[in-house]
Parts: structure tokens; sequence; C-alpha cells
């Protein structure tokens, strides 16, 4: 089984392999992923070996909170506080409180080097007990508010997982004990009259250094979880998209209700404009409903009875009662949201770097950091300078930026995505469709239309197009063909009325007869047409033309000769041509797989200038082709309407389901495609290389900050070109890099996708 957890206390990348591992230790365990940016962990294991309060137990365990995680918009999550705001409240306070007491620090800790004044009992060395005690009592109430670095530091360091606290906590708590060292120092000078001591203590306390560095990092966390709420926004819009309460009408009377006791089977009430609450079916009214916020869809869709409509989706201008199908987790909307934040929470491939890298990074850093003091102590230097460098190294080391550098892009992307209705159901599928070398297009419903409709009308001049269709529609109507639906639909659509017909005969395999006016009419195929003996006239070039360009000439014929053909073809979409020249010149190959036969697949190659064309393939013959392609070594998507197409959307690196509609939670597709439109398709590739693009731009600055950054901090430069980090600068440096890399990813938001 698989259970979502919300963990609390995580800070870096560290600290989500910290929890990976010790869950990993667990009995029964499958996958464990841990999103440091959700602060969630998604675990599969083994239910009759496992209960959740030992998965709880074993993050508690490695120094970090965990709890059931609660479903979006269930009522248990709209009673509780939103957890995010919960931190940003908590973190404020500590930034309000931490800046009250350090800038009247840093005023007595600097007032010399800006030649300020200073009361006259703070001032000369006589008082200089009194001006270092001060300092110390300035710094302690920011140590206590960010006491959680320290809490949860120390506790990883015991436990063996040291994470970006772990360096705050010895930085800041070395800066704050050397103090302490310090004051002492200087009430042993007073007591001895030795002042040179007293002076060089006086200058070194650190109390401010401490101090600083939590009152920065606090500010950058502030920022940067600020930031990160805003990559959640897309999620936030849909949630709110819901209207509260709904319509309904039971025994006879309108009641408004909340939205969560709509049940299925309710008739809801729905008034111009409104949002609908749940998905259903029109049952009395017609409007037209804006879907935009859901598909995309710029305009509004006419609904009548027997319609689908979707939950969220606004009732432009009438009135309608439609029957509740779906309510509640089942909704469509629910099931967005429920796929954006699943598809958050996963893990890409290229993150996997990072967790590696940060599983070893902290341990480096603090014994990078106990070597620079360590070589300056032993070259001669200070004990004060030595203790600046390894708490520089250990500051400016916080890997804040290596954890969110995935996350917030994958966030945001999934996100942007779900505003184009593309619901990318994982981080991997999102990062493999950057560097998918063959797109595979199913024919029937994805580059095509999926229903049969009249393309062409020829007569011979005994019959006008419209007496042909009339004639053709009426005894057309009491068969249930596909291709005789199109011709009665097309009657409906010219506005022709269907006659009264008598004999009605179906000839297997073959067509129809009838009476209509008393005059007998065929309708069917070439074999009809020759067993009984009717001649074809001009019409048998003109069937073999309308063949080739892949529609079915259906002949129509009284006794004696034929009067006309009817042509029925699935038409290829609007935007078919376009998505498909989009991917060529993407360098896409372009791959048709079809079970129709051979001539029309052909055809629809020819029109289109598909690549290469597979026809009259089963579906189970569908993902045998889908492998031959992959062993070629390239990486495949396959694009279907997710049922007939299902075990090929299994095989291939990335399965995308076009045109599901309301049905979203395709099982076999990694990417579900809310709207019928092929050129979707290539958003969604347009939208995996930007989001990957920035991924790689986010890994960069923040491994190359850490390379750059930790050199400098250890003092390499200093011998050289004097050049050395002050502790406070360091850590304003590590607080702007986190912010830096979420200000980055956030730059998705403004991806539109290129369709020129």
């Amino acid at each position: 089984m698989e259970q979502k957890y919300d963990i609390t206390g995580m800070t870096c990348s560290a600290c989500t392999a910290a929890v990976e591992k010790s869950v990993r230790k667990l009995e029964g365990i499958g996958n464990v992923s841990v999103n440091l940016l959700t602060n969630s962990m998604t675990v599969a294991y083994d239910g009759e070996v496992l209960e959740p309060s030992a998965v709880i137990g074993a993050v508690k365990s490695a120094g970090y909170g965990a709890s059931l995680h609660v479903k979006a918009g269930s009522k248990v999550q709209v009673e509780q506080a939103n957890p995010m705001e919960e931190e940003l409240k908590e973190m404020k306070f500590r930034l309000v409180v931490s800046f009250i007491f350090l800038i009247p620090l840093l005023y007595v800790a600097m007032s010399h080097m800006f030649g300020y004044a200073l009361p006259s009992w703070l001032s000369g060395m006589e008082n200089a007990m009194s001006y270092a005690f001060l300092q110390m009592l300035l710094s302690m109430p920011i140590a206590y508010v960010n006491r959680k670095y320290f809490i949860v530091g120390f506790k990883t360091l015991w436990k063996r997982s040291p994470n970006m606290d772990s360096l705050i906590a010895i930085g800041s708590s070395a800066a704050f004990l050397y103090g302490i060292f310090a004051i002492f120092k200087i009430g042993y000078g007073l007591g001895h009259m030795d002042m040179d001591m007293v002076h060089r203590f006086s200058g070194d306390l650190y109390f401010e250094a401490g101090g600083t560095i939590l009152a920065l990092i606090t500010l950058g966390k502030f920022l940067e979880t600020r930031s990160k709420g805003k990559t959640s926004e897309a999620i936030s819009k849909l949630m709110d998209l819901a209207p509260k309460t709904a319509l309904v009408l039971r025994n006879g009377e309108e009641q408004e209700i909340a939205l969560d006791d709509v049940v299925i089977g309710d008739t809801v009430i729905v008034k111009p404009g409104q949002s609908i609450p749940v998905d259903g079916v029109i049952l009395e009214g017609a409007s037209s409903v804006d879907q935009s916020a859901l598909t995309g869809e710029s305009i509004p869709v006419e609904k009548t009875v027997g319609d689908k409509v979707i939950g969220a989706t606004i009732n432009k201008n009438g009135y309608f009662k439609f029957r509740a199908d779906k309510v509640g987790d089942d909704t469509t909307l629910a099931q967005i949201i429920q796929l954006v934040q699943d598809a958050s929470a996963t893990k890409a491939p290229i993150a996997k770097l990072a967790d590696k890298i940060s599983g070893v990074f902290v341990p480096v850093v603090i014994l990078i950091a106990l070597i620079a003091a360590g070589t300056w102590l032993a070259l001669g230097y200070s004990f004060e300078f030595a203790l600046s460098m390894g708490i520089t190294v250990l500051v400016i080391s916080c890997p804040c930026a290596l954890g969110l550098a995935t996350p917030v892009a994958i966030m945001v992307g999934t996100g942007k995505g779900a505003q184009n209705g593309i619901l990318v159901k994982s981080a991997e599928a999102l990062e493999t469709l950057h560097s998918i070398h063959t797109v595979v297009l199913d024919k029937t419903g994805t580059i095509t239309e999926g229903k049969p409709v009249v393309t062409d009308i020829l007569t011979d001049g005994t019959l006008s197009e419209d007496a042909l269709l009339q004639i053709g529609a009426s005894i057309e109507k009491p068969s249930e063909h596909p291709l005789a639906e199109a011709i009665v639909e097309k009657a409906k659509t010219a506005g022709l009325p269907l006659k009264e017909i008598t004999n009605f005969n179906s000839v297997s395999g073959m067509g129809i007869a009838a009476f209509v006016d008393g005059e007998g009419y065929m309708a069917g195929n070439l074999a009809l047409m020759e067993e009984e003996e009717v001649d074809l006239g001009i019409f048998q070039e003109e069937a073999d033309r309308l063949a080739n360009e892949g529609k079915t000439p259906m002949y129509f014929a009284n006794q004696e000769k034929v009067l006309g053909i009817i042509a029925v073809a699935d038409v290829v979409k609007k935007n078919s041509q376009k998505a498909i020249d989009l991917f060529k010149s993407m360098g896409i190959d372009v791959v048709m797989l079809t079970g129709d036969n051979k001539r029309t697949a052909e055809a629809i190659r020819r029109e289109l200038n598909i690549d290469r064309v597979v026809a009259e393939v089963l579906p189970q013959d569908k993902e045998q082709e889908i492998r031959q392609i992959q062993e070629s070594g390239k990486k495949v998507a396959m694009i279907g309407d997710g049922i007939n197409d299902a075990p090929a959307l299994t095989r291939a690196d990335v399965g995308i389901a076009i045109g599901a509609g309301t049905d979203i939670a395709i099982e076999s597709a990694d990417i579900v495609l809310i709207k019928n439109d092929l050129l979707d398709a290539v958003t969604a590739i347009q939208l995996s290389r930007a989001t990957i693009r920035n991924i790689k731009e986010n890994l960069f600055w923040a491994f190359f900050y850490n390379i750059l950054g930790i050199p400098v901090a250890a003092g390499v430069f200093y011998l050289a070109f004097s050049l050395k980090l002050n502790p406070m600068i360091a850590a304003a440096a590590m607080s702007l890099s986190s912010v830096f890399v979420v200000s980055n990813a956030l730059r998705l938001k403004f991806f539109k996708p290129i369709h020129a």
C-alpha cells in the first residue's frame, strides 16, 4: 500500500536524505520519496508488516516530526490551519524579535568602527565588562527565538545525520561560546590590571556574529518560505474555483447546502453566472459554460440536455438543472488537484543527483571547517582568526539552495501544466519528456476527430445534393452503423426533414434497402451494387478517388442506376497538422500507429506529411511496435486515447492520454491532456524542456555557489590576495542563494507555449 505523510523540521536536502535513510531501515518498506518543498513523504510498504505509527516513529527518531497526510479539500483539512501560513506567521515573529535585538546589538558592537558614540557606562576599558555583558544579553533573545536551529541541528548531529541546522547550530554556538569565554578573559584582565587582554577580548566578542547569522538565516528562510508558497498558487487557485455551497432540489424544494453534503443523484440547480459545484449530466435547460480554468479553452462550450458538466466551471448565461454524478474526491477538479500534488511530491531522476551529494555534503563541510580552523592555528594565526574561518565555512555551506533546486521547478512546472489543461502524474514523466526522440500517435481520436462525418456528396444530376442527402438519411435512419449516423447527422445540420420509409431491409456486410414515397432505394458498398447488378455509371472512378483520400464512399441507387455517392470519413482535427509540423521542427520523429486499413492510413500520412505509418495493428500489437522503436535506442512518447492504447501507453517512456475530458484518472498514462487537442502534447514537451532547463540553471547556481564559496570562506585566497569572508556576510550570502534559486524557478510561471 502507499501512504502520504506530512513532515516537519526539514530545512535542506540533507534532511530529506536523513528521513529517507531512517524510514528505509524498516522491514516491509518499498519506495520512499521525501519532498523538501511540500514537506511531505510518500511511502510504499507492506501493510501486513508495517503500521503507519512505525513509519512516524522512524521519522521522529531521525529528529523530525511526522503525521498522516490529510487530503486537500477534506472537512478535516478545512478545519485545520494552513501549515504554510502557520509557518510564515511563526517565522515572521522570530524575524521581528531577532531584528529588534540585533539592531542595538550591532550598534553596540560596531559603534567604534563607524565613530558612533556609546553611553559613558559602556565606554572605556573600565566598562569593558558592561560592554561585553550587554552584548550577551542582547544576543540571548535572538538565540532563544531561533532555538529550533540548535534543537534540530544538534539532535541530527547526534544521530549522525547532520543537516543545514547542524551547520548553523555549530557555527553560531561556537560564536556564542567564544563570546562567553571572552567575558571571562575580560574579567580576568580587569582583576589583574591586564588592559592589553581586556582590549583584545573586548574587540573579539563574536556575540554580534552569532546573532547576525541567526537573524539573516531566518530572514532568508522567511523569504524562501514566502516564495515557496507562491509555487503552489496554481493548486490554491484550483481549490478556490469550487463554490462552497450548492443549490439542490430535495422534496420538491430548493435548498442551499454545503458542497460536501451534495450526494450522487441530487438534482442541482445552476443559475446564470454561478460556478457549477460538482460533475454531472444536464437534465433540463441549456447554457454556455466557461471551462477555461480547467481545460484552457478560451471559448465557452454550449451545453444542453444529456451533456456532461464539470464542477468548478462557470455557467455563463443560461439556467439548467443537472444530476450529480461525481462528488467529493471523485470530481474532475479534486482529481486534478490530487494529480498535481502527487506529481509535485515525486522526484525527478535529476533530483537524485542532488540527494546523493547532500547525503555526504554536510559531514564533509564540518570536516573542511575543522581542517580550515586547524590549519590557520598551525600557521600561527590567532584562535579568533581560526575560529572565524571555521564558522564562515559552516555558515556559507548550508545546502538549502541545493535541496530546493529541483522541487520548486517541478512544483511550478506541474502547476503551470494544470493551468494549460496538462496533468503531469510524476516528476519523472516531466523530466523524461524533454528528451523524447520519437512521438507515436494513435490515429482515431488523436489525429482525427474519432467520429465519421460526411465530407462529399456527388450526384449524377437526377437528384440535387439536398434531395440525395434527404433520401439517404431517411433510409439510413433505422441503421445503427456509425456511417449511417454521420449521414443522418448531416441531414439534421442541413435542416432536412426525414421522410417516412417502408419495407426496410438490412443486407449484412453490404448495406440496406427501403422504399421512400413508393420508390425503392438502396444504400451500400460496391459489393451490394454488384450483387444487385446496378450500373455504376460515372461513379466507379470517383469512388476510387475518394477511397484513396481515406474516405469511405457509400453508393445510393434506385433499381436501375447509381444516383450518387455520399462519402464519409473520420476527418483530421484542425490542429493536428500544426502539431505534427511542430513535433518535426523540434527534431522529433512522428510515427502513426493505427488499426485502420492501409489505404486510409496512407491517405492520412500523405495529407499530414507524417514520417512513417504502421497500419492494421491490433491493440495488443501496438505495444510491440513501441518496444521495437525503443530497442533502436530511441526514447518514445505514445499519444493515444488511453483505452485501446493502454498497453502501448504503459510500454512507452512517456504515455500521454489525449482527449480524456472528465476521465482524467487513466492509470496507464503518465500525462493526461484534458482537451481533445494534439497541440497540448506539443505544449507538454515545451513545458518539460523549459522546466528541465530551469532545474539545470538552479543546480548550476547551487553547486557553483558552494564550490566558489567554501574555498573563499576557508581562506584559500587569504595569503595571496587577503581575501577573507566575515561570518555575517557568509550568512547573508547563504540566505540569498536559496531565495535566488526559488525566484529563478518562479520564472516558469511566465511560461507560454510557442505554436507559431
